[in-house]
């Protein structure tokens, strides 16, 4: 019986009209969201032997040659050659370009390597070498660090250091105490 009432007595679906398909596939899907805590821009302190020294709103994701440009470029007596230009600027960072045969000067809170907390290493500007006073980092693993740095841009986080060959959970417990992030 039920068979029965399926196939003789059930009424057939109804028909969608041509009209009502298009009308619904027509319909534009709402425009992506930018996600607001992205910055998409930094400031940054250029000092030193460059033509204007100041402060620059750069785009995010700019390098300090950007920033060198941004400040009219070089003096003559830079010395250009101590300082990676291909290195992205972060916010709230300065730079400054020594004079030829003037020696390093640190910036408090400033990259490349200074940290505004006495310390802590912050693992977006520390080099090679400042890395290496990390207990457990010698050389091959801070050259990895820089390395993953340059290939995917700044850390977000201290925990990202674990995306890092040859830093695992037990390394990144020794260490999440004297690094930082900024």
């Amino acid at each position: 019986m039920a068979l029965l009432y399926f196939f003789l007595l059930h009424e057939p679906p109804e028909a969608t009209s041509l009209d009502e398909l298009t009308s619904e596939t027509t319909e534009q899907p709402p425009p992506p969201e930018t996600d607001p805590a992205v910055p998409t821009s930094v400031m940054i302190d250029v000092k030193g032997a460059v033509q204007n020294e100041g402060l620059y709103e750069l785009p995010a994701g700019s390098r300090i040659n950007d920033a060198i440009e941004a400040a009219g470029g070089f003096l003559p007596e830079a010395d250009s050659r101590s300082i990676n230009l291909a290195v992205i600027v972060l916010d709230e960072s300065a730079v400054y370009v020594p004079k030829q045969g003037e020696e390093n000067v640190e910036l408090t809170g400033a990259a490349p390597g200074g940290s505004a907390e006495p310390g802590l290493i912050n693992l977006n500007t520390a080099t090679e070498d400042e890395l290496t006073d990390l207990p457990g980092i010698g050389p091959a693993k801070a050259a990895a660090i820089v390395a993953h740095r340059t290939e995917n841009g700044p850390f977000k986080s201290t925990e990202q250091l674990m995306d890092v060959t040859g830093i695992g959970e037990k390394s990144f417990e020794q260490l999440k105490e004297l690094v930082r992030v900024r």
